[in-house]
């Protein structure tokens, strides 16, 4: 394949010219299992692994390689691994915190133009699930699309389509059945030459099925859901990017159990509507609980406004704040020297009782 087949545009052939890369040319990572990666070139598809440079430069985890980056490489002759020695800047980039307790940035995927979410449209909706998904999107920089999959488990698809519209503003919506092939002819538009869209969601969405029907073949192992509740088991177990037969490529990613966020920029994006609300609030420092003329309180009490919208929305916020407390040292001291205060009036109040 040529390489603006694979997603190469003038943004990275900017950024390899930038400076003199004697004995290298431009890869695309394809694959990555367990920091083993697949790349391909202008010579056809290798297997890749990271140079000793590379690993112990990085700053972190989220400057090293990850599926859709495009990287800087040297093909020995005779030898049957191309060695990677640079990750060119991303245009775009998906990521979340890592589970656990670890600090750390995980990019799940690199360079793509179009975020599709899976979700299927089955006993696990959560809408919940959905704005969360939606937030870490917007702050990736890539366009956000919502797929309703499995329709032909649902009695009333667009009615729910309707709905989940609500809480998606600016993104796509698109109800589709992979086994029948309703609503994938709509989904040609973001499939174009030079293009690359990645699908993210939950185990058992559907996202493997939908792959082998807009790649022609069963490239992808399937895996049907849990009994009773629902919710799907593994079927991809890796990243992998895929050259569609009409043009474009196509990102397959493993269900994602824990999303946590990163970034919290998205959040606007997710909750437009809640913001535009805040601004017709009567008080500027309004903090939307009892004040009067509270145009957020007022939206609920007129239906405008789901309240388990508002509260997943202070839920993301509390969970972006404490993980921004928690990376910046600083802040983290500030809080800590505010709770002993409050600690020791505590004390000096009560003492003697």
């Amino acid at each position: 394949m040529q390489l603006r087949e694979l997603g190469w545009n003038s943004f990275f052939e900017e950024q390899w010219l930038s400076k003199e890369r004697t004995g290298m040319t431009p890869a695309r990572i394809v694959e990555e299992q367990r920091q083993a990666f697949r790349v391909i070139s202008d010579a056809g598809e290798h297997s890749a692994e990271i140079t000793g440079h590379l690993r112990h430069s990085a700053a972190d985890r989220s400057a090293l390689p990850a599926v859709g980056d495009w990287v800087s490489v040297h093909i020995p002759s005779g030898e049957p691994k191309a060695l990677i020695h640079e990750v060119l800047p991303r245009r775009s980039r998906l990521s979340r915190k890592v589970a656990g307790d670890r600090l750390d940035e995980q990019i799940i995927v690199a360079n793509v133009d179009t975020v599709m979410v899976v979700t299927s449209l089955n006993g696990d909706l959560n809408p919940r699930r959905i704005e969360r998904y939606m937030a870490a999107v917007w702050d990736s920089g890539a366009q956000p699309v919502l797929l309703l999959s499995k329709s032909d488990l649902c009695s009333d698809p667009l009615s729910q389509a309707s709905r989940i519209a609500r809480i998606a503003p600016g993104a796509g919506v698109h109800v589709v059945c992979a086994l029948t092939g309703e609503g994938l002819a709509e989904l040609s538009p973001y499939f174009v030459t030079g293009s690359t869209v990645v699908l993210v969601g939950s185990s058992g969405v559907g996202k493997s099925t939908l792959i082998n029907r807009l790649l022609q073949s069963d490239v992808q192992i399937t895996r049907s859901v849990r009994q009773g509740d629902d919710r799907g088991r593994h079927a991809t177990t890796y990243r992998r990017l895929f050259p569609l037969p009409g043009g474009g490529v196509l990102i397959d990613t493993p269900g994602i159990r824990e999303l946590q966020l990163w970034e919290g920029d998205g959040l606007d994006d997710t909750f437009s509507e809640i913001q535009q609300l805040a601004l017709r609030c009567k008080f500027t420092d309004c903090r939307h609980q009892t004040e009067p003329g509270c145009a957020i309180l007022r939206a609920i009490e007129e239906n405008e406004l789901d309240a388990e919208r508002l509260e997943n929305y202070y839920k993301l916020q509390r969970e972006l704040t404490h993980l921004e407390i928690r990376r910046d040292p600083a802040a983290q001291s500030e809080r800590k020297k505010l709770w002993r205060k409050r600690a020791m009036a505590y004390r000096r109040q009560n003492k003697g009782l």
